[in-house]
Parts: structure tokens; sequence; C-alpha cells
């Protein structure tokens, strides 16, 4: 397997959700779609200028339109104003507002999600929700078994910031406790026995020093890494689920819908609906017979779906 002669490519793909906030940018030119659409009672909060960044506004603006179009006060709701944070710093600029809102977050991972609101009062804390950008943990169990043809042993790296994942993992996972100033390498050598590591979006463990010792090391040891981004497979990790832009927007819209109708905003949750990305050099270097089926993995939005099935 060849990795870049320098870093700088993985750790920037891996940089956003491994728990990297960026710092808060001016507003840009979606300021004045903002204004547009606060007759419909949400606003579309972002943190950067990016033509990334500017899909998904573009995106979510079409779906969220036509259920706030219909707002009507007669329903009762006693918070008028929803928040859409594109992002961490429109997150943190989004918690920090006083205002009588609700807030949905939307590409900011688990992480980050939590450290951002870790201080919100009681009060607001059932007032924020979010998707966050990374995989469902759950989902990249069944890949991992899909991709093996049978149940693996899987291991995990969690950091202090993502030990919070521990409760949901550990009943199927080998979880070894990382912490700032351990050596990767004897965490790793921990986990042997494992055949598949499941890497989450720590900014501990995989950080600039870390990711280039992981990668070797599994790959050494024929274990396969199930990545937390298309990113990570593309320089390394076996395979993963991953999100596109429409599959989050979806979610973010059917929830804004939901709390239209109810005036509720349900737990924060990881993406409903995925693709699977496979490295194919990988597998067959670590003698991972790919199926079909892992490779179809997937969860799509309905309306996808149905024009899936209808491809010849």
């Amino acid at each position: 397997m060849r990795f870049p002669t320098s870093l700088r490519a993985a750790v920037a793909a891996l940089a956003l959700l491994a728990g990297v906030a960026q710092p808060a940018l001016a507003q840009p030119d979606l300021a004045r779609k903002d204004e547009e659409v606060t007759g419909f009672r949400f606003q579309i909060l972002t943190g950067d200028d990016s033509e990334v960044t500017r899909r998904i506004a573009e995106d979510l603006y079409k779906r969220l339109v036509p259920t706030f179009a219909g707002f009507r006060t007669e329903l009762g709701q006693p918070r008028r104003m929803l928040y859409v944070a594109i992002g961490p710093a429109a997150l943190r600029d989004a918690v920090a507002r006083r205002c009588d809102c609700v807030i949905i977050s939307a590409f900011t991972s688990s992480q980050v999600w939590r450290a951002l609101t870790a201080r919100t009062p009681a009060a607001r804390a059932g007032l924020i929700t979010a998707v966050y950008a990374e995989p469902a943990p759950a989902d990249q169990l069944r890949l991992a078994a899909l991709l093996y043809g049978r149940p693996v042993r899987v291991g995990a790296i969690l950091g202090e910031d993502t030990t919070f994942l521990r409760p949901a993992l550990e009943s199927e996972v080998d979880v070894q406790p990382f912490a700032a100033g351990d050596d990767i390498n004897h965490t790793l050598n921990r986990m042997t026995r494992s055949e598949v590591l499941l890497a989450m979006p720590d900014g501990d463990v995989y950080n600039p020093e870390n990711v280039r010792n992981i990668l070797l090391s599994t790959y050494r040891r024929k274990q396969g890494v199930i990545g937390f981004s298309a990113d990570m497979v593309k320089v390394g990790a076996l395979a993963t689920t991953y999100s596109e832009i429409e599959d989050i927007n979806t979610q973010v819209a059917e929830i804004a819908a939901a709390f239209v109708v109810t005036g509720d905003l349900p737990p924060p949750q990881f993406p409903r609906y995925f693709r699977t990305v496979v490295n194919e050099g990988v597998a067959r270097s670590l003698d991972v017979r790919v199926t079909d089926g892992a490779r179809r993995f997937s969860n799509l939005p309905a309306k996808l779906a149905a024009r899936q099935a209808v491809k010849p």
C-alpha cells in the first residue's frame, strides 16, 4: 500500500471530522438569503464562504422552504425561529445567540457538537439537536461484517472527548482508552486480537502525529480500518459508510418538518442515509473478498432510492 510522501493531504481530509473546528469567518452572501427566509421562520447560518458550504446552503434552502411556507401561527409553537447551523463555526454562533429559538446542527462531528454545547443551560438543552457529520457506529459495524462475510472482532480507540461512545460500543467492540500523551503504538499493541479497527473522529487519536502510524501498523497486522470519512478510505482505510450533502440535508429537512408539526426536536443523531466506499487495493492486500452486497450497502432517501431502482 502506498502512502502520500507527505501527510498533508491525509490531515486536511481528516481534520474536520476529527474535531478541528475552524474559526468563525464573516457571513458570506448567504446572509442576504437569511433575510429572505426570515419570513419562513428559519435561518441558515454559515461559518465560511466556501463552494461546499454554498452548495450545502443552497440545497438545504430548497428543502426547507416548502415546509416553512406553510408555517401558521395557529399551530401554537412556543418558538418561532429555527436556526440551521452548517459546521462548527456556525454552531458556535447559534449557541451564543440569546433568542427564543431552536437549533439544528449539521456537518459537525459528535465530538465537536458536545464540546460546543456542553455549557448550554439546562433550559435550552432540549432546544438544540444535530445530525452529526460522521457515520453511525452501528452502520460501520454492519459494514465490517459484510466485508468479511461473518462476525469479526472489532477494536476502537477512544480519547477523552469520545469516551461518551463507550456504552454504545463496548458490548460489541474492544474499546481501548487513549489519553493525551499516550503512545499510539502501545495502544495499538493492546489490540492485536482485533481483526478490524473502527476509527472514530477523535482529534486526540487521529491527529497528524498518529494517522500514519495507525494506518501502517494496522496494515502490517492485516487489520482492516473502517474509516470515518470517504477521504480516510482514499489514504489507506479499508472502507466506510459515508453521507452525501443531499443525504444529510434530507435528514435535517425531515427533523425541521417534524418540528413544525409537533414543536419538538429529537435528540442528536447520526446520519440516517448513507452509501459505502471501499478501497479495493487495500481489500486485496488484506485478502478481503469484497462482495457486491458490501459495496452496495446503503440507506438512501426514498426519492433517490426510487430513482436508483428504475435505472436499467
